[in-house]
């Protein structure tokens, strides 16, 4: 009989409160999305510090599936290029508005997703501008095997 009641208790809080959301603090703070679907972040602070469109477009051409997140509460002259560019690549976007989506200089006012989990990290664009550029061309040191070395002094 208990088992019964707590069904009931469970399903009166859900029809209160609403479905409960997994992670919520993360998703507020990703517009809505899960920080392992998340290929690139832009807060309000950097956005307004500096033209971050080189590695904007070069993670919309890496990952052209994703959809961009715009924080529709701040002011356009910040994101208006950053729709274009979206749309010029053919990326869907979607622009967030609403209590949820806060304008403090730490929030995000771009983020680049993924439909399902990739892990990628870092995803701070000024940590990413700081990394260095993986060359293709460079030659990889090459190690003797474990065994190669073992035997053959």
């Amino acid at each position: 009989m208990e088992k019964h009641d707590s069904d009931v208790n469970d399903r009166l809080k859900q029809e209160i409160y609403g479905q409960p959301k997994i992670k919520p603090d993360e998703q507020r703070r990703y517009m809505g999305t899960f920080r392992e679907r998340v290929w690139l972040t832009i807060s309000i602070a950097e956005i307004k510090q500096q033209d971050w469109m080189t590695i904007f477009k070069e993670t919309l051409q890496k990952h052209p599936d994703s959809l961009v997140i715009i924080n529709g509460n701040i002011d356009d002259r910040y994101t208006s290029k950053y729709l274009t560019a979206a749309n010029q690549l053919n990326v869907d976007f979607t622009i967030k508005t609403g209590a949820e989506i806060k304008t403090k200089p730490d929030s995000l006012a771009v983020v680049v997703t993924a439909h399902e989990a990739v892990f990628a990290n870092p995803v701070d664009v000024a940590k990413l501008s700081q990394q260095p550029v993986k060359s293709e061309d460079q030659p990889k040191e090459k190690h003797e095997s474990f065994f190669k070395h073992l035997f053959h002094k």
